[in-house]
């Protein structure tokens, strides 16, 4: 079992707020904007925010020749798909609902860690990624019906996640000899030039000057997601077991459903109160420390 330290629990506290609340903050800006184009334009706002902090800390930008095949496939896994399939999942469905689908990413996590990557899990491990699973289970209740009727929404999340969960696999065994922060910086950048190409092919009689909502909310994705959150979140992904970093970020899709409810209005229901305990219960089975005997 890993223990955290007080570094990756602040990082894990912080990426949990700014990730949750993006979702409503995601939902605000592409309701009236081509979403395609509000990821493009995040990114590339984003991009200088994450260099500067590579600068700050003096981190090299330098990314050996024969390691930039795999980097690619990082990026496609971890980054490419995700971000284009999830922004266009957030324009379909309501927020708290999109971000609860898009984190089943942990259950097809240690599904295809232990399908594809030999990863034998405790029992106690296994409990924590059933526990998640009920809990996305319960928060999807109220929305199932109208959910029939925007199946490309659904299955674009669960794509999305899916991807993730392999990409958090592979960059937890990647052997790149570079900083996270140097990997993160080449993926968001690689990303940013695809979200560009699919915004020019399919958005571009749509494109426009963001309104004032959509230029801020484009401006939050910019610094907090993508000058920090990403950065975040692939150093905990590098650095913790994959089981513990994946269930670990288990409560940002409740950060984002209650953070919906209260913004956006979108409806709460028992359930979701219900869900709050499982996640927390799934983080717990693989954050706790082990008992010693």
């Amino acid at each position: 079992m890993h223990h955290l330290s007080r570094r990756e629990l602040l990082l894990l506290v912080l990426l949990t707020v700014v990730w949750g609340i993006n979702w409503p903050v995601m939902k605000l800006g592409v309701t009236d904007y081509p979403p395609l184009t509000f990821r493009a334009l995040s990114m590339l706002l984003g991009v200088p925010v994450l260099a500067l902090g590579l600068l700050a800390l003096k981190v090299p930008f330098r990314l050996p020749r024969q390691h930039w095949p795999e980097l690619l496939w990082l990026s496609a896994t971890n980054m490419f798909v995700w971000h284009a399939c999830i922004i266009l999942a957030v324009r379909t469905l309501s927020s708290g609902r999109a971000a609860i689908l898009g984190y089943t990413m942990p259950i097809f996590s240690a599904v295809i860690g232990a399908i594809f990557f030999s990863a034998a899990l405790a029992h106690r491990s296994w409990m924590g990624v059933a526990a998640a699973a009920l809990g996305v289970g319960l928060l999807l209740w109220h929305e199932l019906t109208q959910m029939a009727g925007r199946p490309w929404g659904v299955v674009l999340a669960l794509v999305a996640a899916a991807t993730w969960a392999l990409g958090t696999q592979l960059l937890r065994r990647t052997r790149i000899p570079v900083p996270t922060l140097t990997i993160s910086f080449w993926m968001t950048t690689l990303t940013t030039v695809v979200m560009a190409v699919l915004s020019l092919v399919f958005e571009r009689s749509e494109w426009r000057l963001p309104e004032p909502t959509a230029t801020w909310t484009i401006l939050f994705n910019a610094v907090l997601i993508f000058g920090f959150a990403h950065a975040a979140w692939f150093h905990l992904a590098r650095g913790l077991p994959p089981i513990a970093s994946t269930l670990s970020v288990m409560l940002i899709p409740v950060v984002g459903v209650f953070s919906g409810a209260l913004w956006l209005k979108e409806p709460i229901h028992w359930q979701d109160w219900a869900a709050v305990v499982l996640m927390m219960a799934a983080i717990a089975s693989v954050l706790w420390p082990a008992r010693k005997t």
